[in-house]
């Protein structure tokens, strides 16, 4: 091994690292779990949803996730970089338990469209978080964790998505009312509280710091500062790329089983495992394959498979043969869907050698 090569997982046995990392996890967990036990209800329950509103509702909450980041981004980073980070975590993750005990009682009244609210109100939540997480790293890691680090909480972060879509599917699926789910939520926001408690204390760098509260001017000031760290501004846009390139697929999944491939909640559980599988393993072998420095050579690599395995998906795809949406094991039973499900599993490892150097870089480099 590379002396300057990390055993990654030993981070987790430390406390620099431990309580962030199951803070985060718990973050993206629940993020997931709600999101897809909504985006089910959406697609698979005619009775709360007409058929004629399910794609539109579909992309609806997505964008509405998704549209926080935009808006808040800027003063989200503001606030992170002027106070403290381990009690500004503290108190996003406060922040959280109200907003699924808001969810819980949408889930028990069966509001899709209040349902669909709180979803803008996560995305909000998980923008303040997002800047709290990507500084926290480089402040407790050295120049030579930083791959270890991120492959660590990008693998994290991908295992959240994969289980917490499952578990929302499966709580839908087989819970006879709301019940279940709305105390699932809240209890995982508790459990991602109580982990943030241990997290080391981590002050400010710029405590001095006057806050715009223009998100839009900001929004501005932030990118023409980037712009002219060539370096950065080129990695944040490979990153924000990733981003959409991997909610696309992720938002578009469950109408692209049902529809292309004929397949039901399995199916889709299914490939969400083996893209998930897929991002932790490139994740994980990247840390490995350059010797723990942050090699920029994965990053072409990882979008040159990017792309050929996703040509290739569109080219393997058959329509379905049956009316009937088929189940897990029949759909590996065809043929043709083999290919379909390598197709999925190296979208998610080359996706992984693409991410992982991406955020060390950016973090290093700012």
């Amino acid at each position: 091994m590379n002396k300057n090569q990390v055993n990654q997982f030993s981070l987790l046995k430390q406390k620099r690292f431990a309580p962030f990392f199951l803070t985060q996890f718990f973050g993206a967990f629940n993020d997931n779990v709600f999101k897809n036990a909504l985006i089910i209800i959406i697609a698979f329950s005619g009775s709360l949803v007409p058929k004629e509103n399910i794609d539109t509702l579909t992309n609806l909450s997505a964008g509405l996730f998704i549209l926080p980041f935009f808006l808040f981004s800027a003063i989200a980073g503001q606030l992170v970089d002027k106070y403290e980070k381990s009690v500004c975590i503290r108190w996003i993750k406060a922040f959280e338990i109200v907003v699924m005990l808001a969810a819980a009682v949408a889930f028990y009244l069966e509001a899709v469209y209040m349902l669909i609210a709180i979803l803008f109100v996560m995305g909000a939540q998980s923008t303040m978080f997002g800047p709290a997480k990507y500084s926290y790293i480089p402040q407790h890691l050295s120049k030579h964790e930083l791959i270890a680090g991120n492959a660590l909480v990008q693998t994290g972060t991908f295992v959240a998505i994969l289980v917490g879509t499952m578990v929302g599917g499966i709580l839908v699926s087989v819970s006879e009312n709301s019940m279940v789910i709305s105390m699932f939520i809240v209890v995982i926001a508790l459990l991602g509280f109580v982990s943030s408690l241990f997290i080391p204390h981590t002050p400010s760098l710029v405590s001095e710091l006057k806050i715009n509260w223009n998100p839009l001017a900001e929004t501005i000031n932030n990118i023409t500062f980037i712009v002219r760290t060539r370096t950065v501004f080129v990695y944040v846009i490979g990153i924000s790329w990733f981003w959409f390139f991997g909610a696309t697929y992720l938002v578009q999944l469950p109408n692209y089983t049902k529809i292309a491939l004929g397949g039901n909640e399995q199916v889709v559980t299914l490939l969400l495992t083996l893209f998930t599988l897929g991002v932790g393993t490139g994740a994980l072998l990247c840390n490995k394959i350059s010797s723990g420095k942050i090699e920029m050579a994965l990053v072409p690599l990882g979008s040159i498979g990017l792309t050929l395995f996703g040509l290739d998906l569109f080219f393997s795809q058959s329509l379905p043969a049956n009316e009937q949406l088929a189940g897990a094991s029949y759909f590996i039973q065809q043929t043709g869907n083999i290919r379909v499900m390598i197709d999925i599993a190296c979208i998610g490892v080359f996706a992984g050698f693409y991410i992982v150097p991406l955020f060390a870089l950016v973090q290093q480099k700012s």
